[in-house]
């Protein structure tokens, strides 16, 4: 059950968190969504909700034959992976220095990227799926917006990159002392780029003229507008998992320079920002998931 709930203009606005805790430019965000008239339901709101650009960070948003690209974000598929070693806290060295260089070396971050692609030069990968997974992320890189396909250089550049934001690397410990390696990334410039050039298109479009926020516009179902955005959407969720897929590659190749017996489980890789379409009380959905993640 939710903890608080706020009545908004057509739909009621759930929070798993106390009402005092959301800050005023959020609450007003979350306001301004619970207007949009294709909003099903209600607006799920969670407890690390935060004002975010079109869409409050934390929200998760079920339409009705719509979907609001800002509602995403312009990081499309950003997200974490995770995945247990072998290793335990006793193996690690008192100085982490030498395995963080390593790290660093394979791991481009920032504004940078691979010099040559990695990520086509997988022959066999610990990793489990990724070489499937690239290979059908790339074959598909053919069927988005033309004018994004001349950028093919820089999307396989990227391809096991950090980037920069609130992105990161760790090398974690569990409870028990078990070493995991964790990082945080989505579908780096070229994500990015799909997604400034669908929302702009959507604030062009006659049935948002008269929306409280230019940001929240929408792109309706069976128009062309909205097969191209969804088309470029999941795209860009795939690469942002296999940009997730690559850098676990790669940080586990950086390991086993320290620790050759190293081996790993099955990685934990998921999305918090995306879409996805789904069936809730009875009804075909489009659910826009923001800073937030299936239950």
């Amino acid at each position: 059950m939710c903890i608080a709930e706020l009545k908004g203009k057509n739909v009621p606005i759930k929070l798993w968190t106390e009402l005092d805790s959301v800050e005023p430019a959020a609450l007003d965000q979350l306001k301004n969504i619970a207007a949009l008239p294709w909003v099903f339901k209600h607006v799920a709101v969670m407890p690390d909700v935060h004002y975010g650009k079109g869409a409050t960070v934390g929200s998760v948003i079920a339409m009705k034959d719509a979907v609001s690209p800002a509602a995403v974000g312009v990081d499309i598929g950003c997200g974490m992976a995770a995945v247990k070693t072998n290793l335990s806290a006793v193996d690690l060295p008192e100085s982490l220095t030498a395995i963080r260089s390593g790290i660093e070396a394979a791991i481009p971050v920032g504004f940078q990227s691979h010099k040559e692609p990695v990520v086509t030069g997988f022959k066999y990968t610990r990793v489990k799926n990724l070489i499937r997974h690239r290979d059908e992320v790339l074959k598909d890189f053919e069927g988005i917006t033309e004018k994004f396909q001349a950028n093919r250089a820089k999307v396989l550049g990227q391809a096991g990159t950090l980037g920069g934001g609130n992105h990161f690397i760790e090398l974690c410990l569990d409870t028990e002392g078990g070493v995991w390696l964790m990082l945080h990334s989505g579908s780096r410039y070229i994500g990015k780029e799909l997604a400034e050039y669908h929302i702009g298109i959507a604030r062009t479009l006659a049935h948002n003229a008269e929306l409280p926020d230019k940001d929240l516009a929408v792109f309706l179902v069976k128009t062309p507008e909205m097969q191209a955005y969804r088309r470029d959407l999941f795209w860009a969720q795939r690469y942002a998992y296999l940009n997730r897929l690559t850098m676990l590659e790669l940080y586990l190749g950086a390991l086993a320079d320290f620790f050759p017996t190293l081996h790993v489980g099955e990685a934990i890789v998921c999305h918090h920002n995306y879409v996805s379409e789904e069936v809730h009380f009875g009804d075909d959905v489009i659910v826009t998931r923001k800073g937030a993640i299936s239950a």
